[in-house]
């Protein structure tokens, strides 16, 4: 039998290695960004187009690199920042395999201009496909100026597994803020299609944290700083009122390096327990500083995956850690039995003088007299009085009654006079005079058994008004005029620039539903109107959810943005589960459904309904 076993060609073995370093363009931009912060950049630009697919430039003023250095820096496993095995555990730069640069050759067409400050002139190099094209010395200034063009070219299937720009663009986004956030000392700048983003000026840590999420999360954060024998920890952790359900602030870094850790993350949700409400995550921006032999960052491509010695003792750490900043800055519930509140003195009388309470004594006053003086009820009846009373029995007394006893005289028809009330029952949904349902049963204010002329059904409330929701807003999006309600007074959002970005990309959009903008830069955005069909108190959860599907890839699910629009309005508005529901309104309900095109499927391709059968119930108690 021959020998089946070979040795792989270079731009093959290439290939693979790229495919565990590079996974899509965000992977690109966290590689070159971090080489250029090795290099001790304090200026770093990013520039993209058509979200890294087609170019994905970073430009440095970092130490540059010499002709040799730029030549052999796209070999395989070659490397500055180890020599020998025991360094992969004493790491304090950003990369160190030296797979980076050749797979990112392997699968695009890369341009580098670089040059050191001693030298004269700088190197520039072309690559395609792990092959050098040209190379040859330019003039340049100092630094590294790395553009990587066309990434996946010759390896089309690879590229038509990238999402669309507006997803690609967001894990960039993700990737660079990991960077700015760790080196506030630099300055950085990311364009994309010629429209800058971010401008963070170097800084502190707080104004880098501001500069990205906004100018609203100044007064939210709340510092913390532990030092211990085992962990130096800094950071900021966010009021416990500011928590939300997505998780889009949790940010750990270990030795300026960002990493993902469920473990020490539940520290956090520990610390902040009885704190925030049922489903939400607090946000947080923590520095950890371990020693480097204490940890192994080797144990995942991405190095995003640390493993520590001492876990157990880092948790506790840092879940007092936690709870002693809050507590130091009263966030924290606190009980004081010491002092009596009612006993303290207000501030406003601290500095009057004491005086002795004055007593007046009437002399003339006796409670057994008969005839009084004093009639309560001489005054001209009040409103009150004239809404209870009927105009015929009006128990205003006449002046000097004989006796005390006729003060209750026409009491007794005002207890016999109904209370003229106007009761407001809000319906979730419009009533119909036509009743095609039979009979209705709400069970556990989740689930509605209905009976219809075809049969009895179990229907799930949430997913079947998602439905009806949905092509309602569909059919208003596309098929009618969008009606549009104007705000007495507009309302300003505060979002982080991220989040902005995300709505300046489907403006256009949620103006056709019926939205209307005064202004949308900077960090905020002022709405001027809204859909007929959305409360104004429900403005700022619908752009929440709007900006979570689109963060969370729905979209890709969609045929449109109008249609992943209607899909999210669908969700965010429909009724909850846990809702209870009147008769009328669960008929309705059911009238709506089965009224749709399809009304057995949700918007997001969950099962609404199911047939209640005698068969059925006969396999649950296993009876013929």
């Amino acid at each position: 039998m021959s020998d089946i076993i070979q040795l792989l060609p270079d731009h093959v073995a290439n290939q693979i290695a790229a495919g565990e370093v590079v996974q899509r363009p965000a992977s690109v931009v966290k590689e070159l960004l971090e080489n250029a912060i090795d290099a001790g950049a304090k200026n770093i630009h990013l520039i993209l187009k058509d979200a890294g697919k087609t170019l994905i430039q970073v430009i440095d003023d970092g130490t540059g690199m010499s002709e040799t250095d730029a030549r052999l820096c796209f070999e395989r496993h070659a490397t500055s920042k180890i020599k020998e095995a025991e360094d992969l555990f004493n790491l304090s730069t950003k990369g160190f395999r030296g797979e980076a640069m050749a797979s990112i050759a392997a699968i695009a067409q890369i341009e580098m201009k670089t040059k050191q400050a001693d030298a004269e002139l700088g190197t520039c190099i072309q690559i395609e496909g792990s092959k050098i094209t040209n190379q040859e010395i330019i003039p340049s200034p100092v630094g590294t100026n790395t553009a990587v063009k066309n990434l996946f070219f010759n390896i089309p299937a690879r590229r038509n597994f990238l999402k669309s720009d507006a997803v690609e663009t967001r894990h960039i986004i993700d990737e660079f803020q990991r960077v700015a956030l760790v080196h506030a000392d630099v300055h950085f700048v990311l364009n994309h299609n010629n429209s800058e983003i971010f401008n963070l000026p170097s800084g502190n840590l707080k104004q880098r944290v501001v500069n990205i999420f906004g100018g609203k999360t100044n007064e939210r954060l709340i510092p913390i700083d532990e030092d211990t024998d085992v962990l130096k920890l800094s950071g900021f952790i966010m009021k416990p009122e500011f928590a939300k359900k997505k998780r889009g602030e949790q940010f750990f870094f270990v030795n300026d390096r960002f990493i993902k850790s469920p473990y020490l993350h539940h520290a956090i949700n520990a610390a902040f327990d009885g704190l925030t409400e049922r489903g939400t995550h607090p946000g947080y921006f923590l520095y950890l500083k371990v020693p480097t032999n204490t940890i192994d960052i080797n144990i995942h491509p991405t190095k995003t995956e640390v493993k520590f010695d001492n876990e157990k003792v880092l948790y506790e750490i840092l879940r007092a850690a936690v709870k002693h900043s809050l507590g130091q800055y009263n966030i924290m519930p606190a009980l004081d039995f010491t002092k009596d509140k009612n006993l303290e003195t207000p501030y406003s009388y601290k500095d009057k003088p004491i005086s002795a309470p004055k007593i007046e004594v009437d002399p003339n006053f006796n409670p057994f007299k008969t005839e009084s003086n004093f009639n309560p009820f001489q005054e001209k009846e009040t409103k009150t009085t004239k809404s209870y009373a009927s105009p015929s029995k009006s128990f205003s007394s006449k002046k000097n009654e004989g006796s005390w006893e006729t003060l209750y005289n026409g009491l007794e028809s005002i207890a016999n006079t109904p209370v003229i009330e106007n009761e407001l029952n809000p319906q979730l949904f419009e009533t119909k005079e036509t009743k095609l349902v039979k009979d209705t049963f709400q069970i556990q204010n989740k689930y509605i058994l209905c009976n219809l002329n075809t049969g009895t059904y179990l229907v799930h409330q949430h997913l079947a008004h998602q439905r009806v929701l949905y092509e309602n807003f569909l059919a208003n999006i596309t098929v009618k005029e969008a009606s549009s309600q104007q705000l007495l007074f507009p309302i300003s959002i505060n979002y982080s620039k991220q989040e902005l970005h995300i709505l300046k990309n489907i403006k256009e959009e949620l103006e056709s539903t019926g939205f209307m903008f005064e202004d949308m830069s900077k960090d905020h955005v002022i709405v001027s109107g809204i859909p007929t069909t959305i409360s104004e108190s429900q403005i700022s959860m619908v752009f929440e959810q709007l900006i979570e599907d689109f963060q969370e890839d729905i979209q890709e699910n969609s045929f449109s943005q109008l249609d992943m629009i209607a899909k999210s309005l669908a969700k965010t508005l429909a009724i909850k589960t846990g809702t209870k529901l009147t008769d009328v309104e669960q008929e309705v309900l059911i009238q709506d459904l089965f009224a749709c095109k399809e009304a057995n499927i949700s918007p997001f391709r969950k099962k609404i309904y199911t047939t209640v059968t005698s068969k059925k119930l006969d396999v649950i108690f296993n009876t013929d």
